[in-house]
Formats: structure tokens, sequence, C-alpha cells
């Protein structure tokens, strides 16, 4: 940090010499002669005669060679001692040397002077006020050109500096022998605090190879200068510092404030003034005080009351109104603001802890009176239809039996042979044209118009179709809740007119549904399977064996059989989710060989568990599946007429406006939740829907229902297939077909229910009286039950039995094992046999299981990203579902408002502590503090950052595998983040700034706290896809300490640049660095070096801090893409 002091120094104080100097100390050679004296403009006469009186002196200063400038500077200074002209002129002819010297110090110094003017101006434009050159000038007599140090003595000066050690460099305040200074030649001016002139003899002040003999007229340094120990001229003190003439403490016998003593035994031998400038660490004795305020080096002010001076200020700043400022403050109290800002904070968390879900509710209240006014409105006029058909039924018996009476009594009446035309009273005939008949018959045109005209319905009648807008010209809510709920209502009217007539949904009815139903009909997908074989690609596990039949479109098939059977396994590969086997056999689909992963995007498959998100309600979960996997041209109402219809038919209009509840929040009950788990399914109207399960956990009337539900959606040619664990004998008689599995994922019986018991009955297997038949099957298969000696049959040959009885091709070893199983059984008794050796080793059944989970990962992307679609359906791109997307993921932040709440209430915390604690020092420029800073905020927002993905990642896995987007759903989540990236720094800065005070404005601030916050987000979203959640929070925890540490120790390596620490802690230190500038030069171009920053490269520090949350997004996006469950 010396070293960098002694280098500054030596560039700035060569800008008040000459040009030449400068870059002798940059580069140790002369710089060719500049002349600056036509470079300032003069404006009045009195200048006029003040340069040219200095002219002389201005030769000397700028060693122009020409002879006699040392005696003619000396004549015309001293005639003009003491004018503030000609002090006013010398300090624009220092200034205008700044261009000259530039080029050295941006190449040697461009690490901590970024603009070398402004710096000039901060540290040496003495323009405000030049009374200590006037002064000096008295003092010397005019002297002061051959008083001031050339680039010899300058050199000289640090690089004795620079000879010491680093234990007492920053001690030492001394320089090494020298021409003037020695052990032979000691005057008063190697004293520190004085120095003498060169007197008549010419002075080179560019030389920077000779130093000149100065040994005349040794005196006190002059004010605003500095003179240091063992050198004989001076050099000025930069703006900030207070360079007074020192006094004798007669006590101490030292010269206070600067620390230094008199020679003793020389009573005529004065305190000077300053003898060192070095960093506020080595000495701060010419720093101006705090609580003060030096205008210039030689004048010190106390701070005003509502004012207040840190060290080293050249004015007084003004306080905030209503802080605390007394007189001589050296920093403003504004922790009563940090006060009103943590009460506000508290009234705001308080706020939104309590009300941060009324927004949605009232969003919700209000849609559920339009939906219930709509709902209301269609039961009102299914109503008056039925009340129509009532009475047209009545007015149709009435005049049909009135029609049958008077035609029994005219034909008792009529003669024989008469056929009509006149009776013999004149009575017109009823059985030719008369109008007697015409009026009675005009009765039954009432069965021409069933559905009245009379009433406008807008549920699909004659009279109200015609002028019912369609469905893609509704926009209000109103009108799409009449539409959906209309057409429900008529679906009911119809169904209960089927039921009366004992056609319980026959295809009569659903024809009739189906005319009804405005939008396009499904694709009917049957899938075809012949010897169908599944077998793990490491461990050659056979899970699934020459299974063969037909999933037909229309029909509910239930896959029954014992634990271990390959139910779920037999499903998942019907579906094409059979991950990390090879499959052998025949796949066809619709007749023809094709990839039933073509068609992903109408076929639903309901897993096991209830994959619901528990922080939207039901209506919500239904609803965004509906939008995002229903076809994009579908209009908004036919989208609700489905979600609709889902809701009416699975019974869950009760709990649509409920939260379906996680595990910390209660909602809906476990059979609520299944139904809502196979509804978001339903309402993507697929072709092929598959269930694992899910009856599971459900009672009777809720299976039933759920089963009602399902058989609905096969009316209308959805093919259903899936598992079921013992079934009631009601929902067992509701299958249309039954696939039984043994274990080892072989058939044992596959088609209708019907024949299922006359089959087995066949074979000897008779189900008991009250014995439910589905139950008393597993039971044999599992071997609770043995069959009856008549049967003659064994549990293990009925595989074999059902391919014989189909006339399936049989594998040869099954034909073997059947025909051999007393032999086998003995041979396997035999220790002697093959099939008695050890196994494999654990290293191949380790590398056999690394191998299935390998090609498992494979197989998963490439189902995912398969772009083959067969299905006809065009769903919504991904701008689309990026805004569906959106939608979702804002409901749910507002939901989890409460959970935000405590994130702030935490940052809130971290700032009083680490603002109150880690005061700036202006040694280090608050780096301790903003070291702090960096950790606590990386750890708070990465841990925040993991609630976005570590939560949800089952929820991706379901919805990414029905063909959601997963760069909508990520940039989605990404986008809500960026709400905490803009608001966390704002709550941690207004407790951090306003308890730490720093010298940086809270926008510098902000701005690298925003660009902090951004990167560690998309650190904490890599580690919650990539790691589970407990290794996700011990990464989050412990890789900020360990960066900082690496980026604080291994300083200028390439290690450190890869720490994202090192680049927040450095633009943090480089915006407070930059508020340090005049007397603070050294302790700055020190500070930074020692920790190895750049003051120009805030902005790099930004930008790359941004490019590593860009980074880091990506790779967290790619594992999410590439790495899911096993």
């Amino acid at each position: 940090m010396a070293w960098v002091a002694a280098q500054q120094l030596a560039a700035v104080l060569l800008l008040l010499n000459a040009a030449a100097a400068a870059r002798a100390i940059a580069t140790g050679a002369p710089f060719p002669i500049v002349a600056a004296v036509d470079a300032v403009p003069r404006v009045s006469l009195a200048e006029e005669e003040a340069a040219a009186a200095v002219e002389g002196f201005d030769d000397g200063f700028g060693g122009d060679g020409v002879g006699g400038g040392a005696a003619a500077g000396g004549s015309g200074a001293k005639g003009l001692a003491g004018n503030p002209i000609v002090a006013e002129v010398v300090n624009k002819r220092l200034k205008s040397l700044t261009s000259t010297f530039a080029r050295a110090i941006r190449a040697e110094l461009g690490y901590c002077i970024k603009d070398t003017d402004s710096e000039w101006d901060a540290a040496f434009n003495f323009s405000r006020d030049t009374t200590f050159l006037n002064n000096c000038m008295k003092q010397t007599n005019g002297d002061l050109h051959q008083r001031v140090c050339t680039a010899a003595e300058m050199k000289f000066y640090f690089n004795s500096l620079l000879g010491s050690d680093e234990d007492t460099r920053g001690e030492k305040n001394y320089v090494s022998p020298n021409k003037n200074c020695n052990l032979t030649s000691w005057s008063d001016g190697c004293e520190p605090g004085w120095a003498c002139s060169a007197g008549e003899q010419k002075v080179n002040l560019q030389d920077a190879k000779d130093i000149p003999l100065r040994s005349q007229d040794c005196q006190a340094c002059c004010p605003g200068f500095f003179c240091p120990h063992g050198l004989t001229c001076m050099m000025p003190c930069p703006l900030g510092a207070y360079c007074p003439v020192s006094t004798l403490n007669k006590t101490t016998g030292i010269c206070d404030p600067y620390n230094y003593q008199p020679p003793p035994g020389n009573p005529n031998h004065t305190c000077g003034s300053a003898d060192n400038w070095a960093d506020v660490v080595s000495t701060d004795d010419i720093f101006c005080p705090a609580g003060f305020y030096c205008p210039s080096t030689t004048k010190k002010l106390p701070c005003s009351s509502g004012f207040y001076c840190r060290k080293g200020s050249t004015s007084q700043t003004r306080c905030y109104k209503k802080s605390s400022c007394p007189p001589n403050s050296d920093n403003q109290d504004i922790t009563i603001f940090g006060a009103l800002l943590v009460f506000a904070s508290c009234l705001v968390l308080l706020i939104i802890y309590n009300f941060s879900g009324q927004l949605l509710t009232n969003r919700e209240k209000k849609q559920a009176k339009s939906r219930e006014a709509a709902a209301k409105y269609a039961r009102e006029t299914a109503q008056a239809r039925e009340r129509w058909k009532s009475a047209r039924d009545v007015a149709k018996k009435a005049s049909s039996g009135l029609q049958s009476q008077l035609s029994r009594t005219f034909s008792r009446k009529q003669k024989p042979g008469q056929a009509g035309g006149m009776s013999s009273k004149g009575l017109p005939s009823l059985g030719g044209d008369g109008g007697g008949k015409k009026d009675l018959t005009d009765m039954n045109s009432l069965d021409d118009y069933p559905e009245g005209e009379g009433f406008n319905l807008e549920t699909g009648d004659k009279g109200g179709r015609k002028n019912m807008p369609k469905g893609k010209q509704m926009h209000s809510r109103s009108q799409i809740f009449k539409y959906a709920y209309g057409q429900i209502e008529k679906e009911k009217a119809l169904q209960q007119e089927l039921q009366e007539n004992d056609n319980n949904m026959t295809l009569s009815g659903v024809v009739n549904m189906a005319k009804d139903h405005e939008g396009g009909s499904r694709l009917a997908i049957e899938v075809a399977f012949k010897d169908l074989t599944l077998t793990l690609k490491g461990s050659k596990k056979k899970l699934l064996r020459s299974v063969t039949g037909k999933l037909m479109p229309g029909r509910v098939a239930a896959v029954m059989g014992p634990s271990g059977a390959g139910k779920t396994t037999f499903l998942s590969a019907i579906a094409g989710k059979a991950t990390g086997c090879d499959t052998s056999g025949l796949v066809l689909i619709n007749g023809k060989v094709e990839p039933i992963r073509a068609y992903k995007r109408i076929i639903g498959f309901v897993p096991q568990d209830d994959i619901v998100h528990g922080n939207l309600t039901v209506e919500e979960n239904l609803w965004f599946n509906a939008r995002c996997r229903l076809s994009a041209d579908m209009s908004k109402a036919d989208k609700v007429l489905v979600v609709e219809r889902v809701i009416e038919s699975l019974g869950l209009q009760a709990v649509r406006d409920s939260l379906v509840g996680t595990v910390e929040q209660r909602g809906i009950s476990g059979g609520q939740r299944k139904r809502v788990n196979v509804g978001l399914e339903m309402v993507m109207e697929p072709s092929l829907l598959i269930l694992d399960e899910p009856t599971s956990g459900l009672d009777s009337a809720s299976s039933l229902l759920l089963l009602r539900a399902l058989r609905r959606e096969a009316l209308e040619g959805v093919n259903i297939s899936m598992v079921v664990h013992q079934p009631s004998y009601t929902l067992y008689r509701m299958f249309d077909d039954l696939i039984l599995l043994a274990k080892g994922g072989m058939t044992v019986y596959h088609g209708p229910v019907k024949k299922v018991e006359e089959y087995f009955s066949g074979l000897g297997i008779v189900v008991p009286e009250r014995v439910n038949p589905p139950d008393y099957y597993i039971d044999i298969l599992e071997g609770i039950v043995k069959p009856s000696m008549s049967a003659g049959v064994a549990v293990k040959d009925l595989p074999l039995r059902w391919m014989l009885h189909n006339s399936y091709d049989v594998p040869r070893d099954m034909l073997q094992s059947s025909s051999g199983s007393e032999s086998s059984v003995g041979r396997s008794a035999d220790p002697s046999s093959p099939s008695s050796e050890s196994g494999p080793s654990f290293a191949a059944e380790l590398w056999a299981n690394i191998k299935d989970t390998i090609m498992q990962k494979k197989d998963e992307f490439d189902y995912n990203k398969s772009t083959e679609d067969l299905s006809n359906r065009c769903t919504p791109g991904i701008l689309r579902q990026y805004r569906y997307f959106l939608g979702r993921v804002g409901k749910q932040r507002l939901r989890e408002a409460r959970i935000l709440g405590v994130d702030y209430l935490i940052l809130c915390l971290a700032g009083i502590c680490l603002g109150t604690l880690a005061k700036v020092s202006d040694e280090t420029f608050g780096a301790l503090g903003y070291t702090y800073t960096v950790i606590a905020v990386s750890l708070l927002c990465k841990i925040g950052a993991l609630r976005s993905f570590a939560l949800d990642k089952i929820y991706y896995w379901r919805e990414r595998a029905s063909g959601m987007s997963s760069l909508a759903y990520f940039m989605a989540k990404d986008t809500i983040d960026h709400f905490n990236t803009i608001v966390k720094p704002i709550v941690y800065l207004s407790m951090f700034y306003f308890f730490n005070n720093p010298r940086s404005s809270i926008w510098e601030n902000y701005q690298v706290l925003v660009a902090l916050v951004y990167c560690v987000t998309g650190m904490g979203y890599t580690f919650a896809i990539f790691f589970q959640p407990g290794s996700a929070q011990l990464w989050s925890a412990l890789l900020p300490v360990v960066l900082t540490l690496i980026a604080t120790q291994q300083k200028n390596t390439i290690i450190a640049d890869l720490c994202y620490t090192k680049w927040a802690l450095e633009a943090f230190v480089i915006a407070n660095a930059h508020n340090y500038s005049g007397v603070w030069l050294i302790t700055r171009c020190g500070s930074l070096v020692k920790s190895g920053y750049d003051i120009s490269n805030r902005s790099l520090c930004i930008w790359v801090l941004m490019a590593n949350g860009v980074a880091f997004r990506c790779v967290a996006f790619f594992c999410m893409v590439v790495f899911q469950k096993h």
C-alpha cells in the first residue's frame, strides 16, 4: 500500500512541476520541453504586467534553457511577492500542464485515477483560494520557484520510501543520504518541515538525474507545503489537507501536530510546516480532521449546525431534514430514517401477511357472482323448458283422448258403407277433408316443435340457436357462462330423458349429444400390441413378457393383478413412457406402426400420486390445463364449457373456488384432490386416457362418481385404461374389459368383463358365492388362495393357458418350465445344478444399475424432445403458454406473500445489523461491511430462489410430459422473480444505507445489489434443479462464504476472477472510492492496488455479475430439461 502511495504522490506532484517530471517518474526518461506561457489567456493589463514580471519565474519553472532565467525570475518575483494576480497566473499555468502528463498518469496509475483533469481539480486546483501562494511568496521573498522540488528530488524521495522494508515502510519518514543531506553535509533544510533555496544557480525542474545544490537561505517550510525529512525542497499539500505551521509543544518538545522534533542545540531552528504526505493508515497528520472542513490547505473551519464534515473535507455537506447534525458533526445521524423505514416496513409486511389473498379473493368473488347468475339463468331456462314439455305432453294426451272418444262416438252413428260426406243430419264427416277434423289434428302440430319457440333459449334450442352468438363471438364473462351452463343443462335433460326411456347413454344418445356439441370430434386411437416384452437395458430383467391384446376406443379397461405384476409398467409402455427398457414386440396405433409419443398431445396420463398445485384453486388448476393443452383455435367459450362439464361430472362444484391445499395449508379432501388429479387430464379432451390407480384412497361413493365420469368420456369415443386395486362389485361391473396380469408381467386374462368368470370356470376356478371375483382371482395369483384340486391347473401355468387358449405364440422357455416343473424344482434344490451357481458379481450389478439409469435418462430426454406430431391438434405456442404460465405463477406468488414477507423481514434485520456493526472505514472504503453484505444478500436471496423450482419439480415433470413448453415455464418463473430482484435490494438498502451511511450514493449501491441479486438468483435456480432440497440449501449457505474467502485471499488470480463475490465486492468498493479524492488519492491508490481492483471497472463488474446470472440461468434450464426423476 505504501508503494502505491509513493507512486501516486510522485505522479501528482509532478503535475505541479512539469510534464517532463511526470514522464521521468513513470519511465525514468526526460520529457521534451513544453512551454505553457501562451496557454493562459491574459484578460487584463494587471495580469499582463504580472505575467511579464513572472516571465523569468516561468522560464525557471519550465526550464526552457534560456540564460538568466533564475536571476530574472528572482528579481521579477521579488518585485511582486504577495500579489494575488501573480499567484493566480502561476496557478493557471500549473493547471495548463495537465494535458502533458495525462497519458503517463493513465498508463501508470489508471487503476486508481480515471479522469486526470477532474482528479487534478479535486486535488490541486487552488483557484478558489490562492492565499497560501501569496503568503509563501512573501515568506520566501519571491524565491518560491527555487525551493520547489525538481523531478530528480521527487524521484529520489519516493525511491527511498520504496526501498524500505514492508514492516517499516509506513513508519519511516526520512529519505536516504543524498547530495544535500548526508553525513558530511547536513544543513537546517534537511530537518523535517524545513527547506532551502538553490540561490542564483539555474534550476531545471525537468531534470530527473541531478539533484541541485540547495543550501542557501534555509527556513521553515511554507504553510500549505510539506518538506520531507532528508530533502531541502518543498512540495504542495493537496486539497483536503490541513498543512499549517506547527507549534512547539514545550512539554514534549514535539512540533504539533506533525510529531517531529526540532534539532537540539539550535534555538533558531523553529517548527515548520508538514513533513510528510502518505496514506491515512501510515499517518493522518495533514488530513483535515473530521468535524471541520478546509477550503484551502492553510485554513480550517468548524462545521456548522445542520451540516456535517467528514475527514479530508474541503466543504461542509448539508444534512437531510430531520436528521441530527450538531456543530462539528463528522457524519449525519440518519438512523431516524432507518427507524421510520423499519416501522413502515413492518407495517407493510403486516398488511401483506394479513391481506395477501384479499386481492385474488375479491376477483374470485366477482367471477363467482357472474357464474352463479349464469347458472341460475340456465336452470330457470331448463325448468321453463321442462314445464313447456310437460304442458305439451298433457295437451297431446288430451287431444289424442278426445279424438279417440269422438271417433268412437261418430263411428257408431255412421251408416254402413258411408265413407264420408255429409251425415243424415247434415253434419260434416270426420273422415273427409272437412274443417272439423283439421281443427282437431292441428293439436298434433305441437310435435313439430319439441322446443317451444316462445322461449329464446340460449341452451341450444331451435328458436334460440339461430340468434345465439357463436363461441368465438362471445367476449363477456356472463355470455360465456350462460353458454356453458346452457349446454350443460341441455345435456343433463337429454341424459335424463334417455335414462327414463331405459336407454342408459346408448349410442343414439351419444349421437344426439355429439350433434348438439359444436366442437370438433376427437381422434379415435386404437392400440393393439402383440408379444409386447420390456427388458431393462442394463440388468436384462424382464418387466413385461409376451403381452398381446387390444385397447379399443369407447371402452373402459381395468388392469388388475398382484403387486409386482407390472400393471403400471404395462400402462407406461402403452403411453410410450417406459424409459430405460428394450421393447420388443409389435405396437400398432390404429392399425399402423407409429410411435405413440407422436400422439402425446391427445394422450392423458393420470399418475398415481396426486400431482396438483396446492396453492391454486380447483378451477384454476383445471382452467390452466385446458388453456395450455386444448386446441389453440378453440374459442374461450368452448374451453369454459369443457372445464365446466368436467367440474360438473366430477362433482367438484362445491369446492371449485377452494385451494387444493398443501402439507402446511389445509385444502380440499383427499378424495376431491384425487378427482382434481383426474380432471387435469379430462379437460384436455384426450383420445387415450390412462390412469394409474385413480380410485385408491377413495370411498365407494367417490369411486362411483369418478367411474361414471370416465364412462361418459368413453361414450364420447375415448380409449380408457386404468390400474385398479380391489374394486367393489358395482365398480367391477361398470368396466368393459379386464386385463389380469400375473407376477412377471404375463397376461392371465384379457377380454370382456362379462366373460371372465366363464373363462376361469372352464379352467376349474370357480368364484365362491358372496366373493368379489377380482379379489378372488388376485388372491389366487398372489398365492393366498390355492386353486381346488379339481381345477388341475397350477397358478404359474395360468399365463400359458391363456396363450394356448387364444392360439398365441408361446415362448419356448415357458413351455419347458411348464412341462418340467417338478424336475426344475428338483434341480433348483440340487446344489450342483447350474441354477444354484453364484449370481453376478457386485461390480457387474452396479454397472448394470448405472447403465439402466443412463438409458432411462436418455429415453426420457428423447421422449420429451420428440417433435413428430400426428395428433392433428395445434396447442398454443411458446408465447401464449408463457402468458398463461405468467398468470399462474403470479397468483401463486400472491398467495405466498407471507413467505415473501418473512424474507423481506430477514433482509431488514440483516441490513440493520450489518449497517450498525460494520461501519464504513476510510482506510478500506467500507470493504468489510460490503463483504458481509455480499455474503448475507447472497445467502438470503439464494435460499429464496430455491423455492421457485425445488418444490415444483414434480409438477414440471408432469406438465412437460404432456407437451407443455419448458422454456415458457422457466421464463415465466424467472420473470415473476424479477420482482424480488428489484425489491430485495431496496429492502436491504433501506436499512443498511441509513445505518451505515457510506460515501457512495444509494443509487450506486442499488445498481450493484440488483446485479448481485440477479446473479445469485440464477445460482439458486441451478442448485434447486440439480440438487435435492437439503443439498441445495447446504450449497447455497456454504458457497458465498467460500467464494468470498477465495476472492479476498487469492487476489489477481484466475480463480478469484471466477468468483462472483470478487466482482460484487469490487463494484461496491469502487463506488465508494470514487468519492475519496484530493488528499485521499494516495489512500485510494494504495487500497485499490492492495485489493487488486481498478477504478474504471465498475461497469465491467456489474456486467460480469449480470452475465453470471444469465449463464447460471442457462445452466439451470439445461439441467431442468436433461435431468429428471429416476
